[in-house]
């Protein structure tokens, strides 16, 4: 508590009004049935933050905090709570919007451009709760990204240090604009920046896209093709890099251990490069062919391919 409170931002340092930028966070909290394909690895019951980028009170937030949800509840800055409805999740920013299904005592942050921050750029991690819910930080890394659940950021943006409610917390830049929003965290973003937060950018994918309404909250573009693996990213026996799948959570089960990944024909040098050579080359629903290598045999596998929604349970009209 008392690193927290250390790091807790002091509006003396800053030429806009804190007041403002935590009027438009929110406390989200989803419940999840024991049946939907995401509980066992999420959990059923989940929790974090929340902005507000609309009036009407539309909530940005990171994806997995209202996947397959059954219920959504949002509090505001005074206490009160309201339902809220899911309006779409975007599988490749990772973000999600929902719906307050009442009015929020909130205000609607300004959306900056994450494609100007820089390393070494003050921001603050503004989560639910005020000054006590946010972190004074700094930008240590802004690189590509890449998750063992087939998840890919161009350019995701690390902060330190670690807020410690990070899921859909926002990224506030030093005008008080919103400029990412708490995705994951990580022991190190690199050599001697200890611990920190991954954010993707707010810059444009969920804010433009998943507001279409002529695509009822989906995003204008078309989905990746899924493979249902977990990637190990390193070295394999051999002192090779290269990306090697581990087990499965959907259509490519059975696919596991400690074979190195080939696609169409030459080596994968990272799980970034299997991301984007996949994503590039099928759709949802096509037969994925990949040679898993190890100890010199090569295993010829044709890989069934969905759209990872495919799988999720969709929200429920209220």
């Amino acid at each position: 508590m008392a690193e927290r409170t250390r790091n807790a931002p002091r509006q003396e340092d800053y030429s806009f009004d804190l007041s403002k930028v935590y009027a438009s966070m929110v406390s989200v909290r989803s419940h999840i049935p024991e049946d939907a394909h995401t509980a066992s690895t999420l959990g059923t019951e989940r929790g974090g933050n929340g902005i507000v980028i609309r009036s009407e009170g539309v909530v940005l937030t990171i994806g997995y905090l209202i996947t397959e949800a059954e219920t959504i509840w949002l509090t505001d800055h005074t206490g009160k709570a309201v339902q809220g409805h899911v309006l779409g999740y975007d599988q490749e920013t990772g973000f999600g919007l929902v719906q307050a299904l009442g009015r929020l005592d909130v205000e609607a942050i300004e959306i900056g451009r994450s494609a100007g921050v820089r390393e070494g750029d003050p921001v603050i991690m503004a989560g639910f709760g005020g000054r006590s819910g946010s972190v004074s930080a700094e930008v240590i890394a802004v690189r590509e990204f890449a998750g063992y659940w087939e998840y890919l950021l161009d350019e995701a943006i690390f902060s330190a240090p670690a807020h410690p409610n990070w899921g859909g917390a926002g990224l506030i830049g030093s005008k008080g604009e919103l400029l990412g929003v708490g995705s994951c965290s990580f022991n190190t973003a690199g050599p001697g920046t200890g611990g920190g937060r991954q954010h993707g950018g707010a810059d444009r994918p969920a804010g433009a896209d998943l507001r279409r309404d002529d695509h009822l909250g989906r995003p204008n573009k078309k989905p990746r093709p899924w493979m249902g693996l977990f990637w190990h990213r390193g070295r394999g026996p051999r002192g090779r890099r290269g990306a090697y799948p581990e087990r499965s959570g959907g259509p490519g089960r059975g696919r596991g251990g400690r074979h190195r990944a080939r696609r169409l024909g030459q080596p994968v040098k990272s799980l970034a490069d299997m991301f984007r050579r996949s994503g590039r080359s099928a759709m949802p629903g096509s037969t994925m062919p990949l040679a898993l290598g190890r100890d010199g045999e090569i295993i010829q596998a044709n890989l069934s391919t969905i759209a990872r929604s495919d799988l999720l349970k969709g929200p429920k009209l209220h």
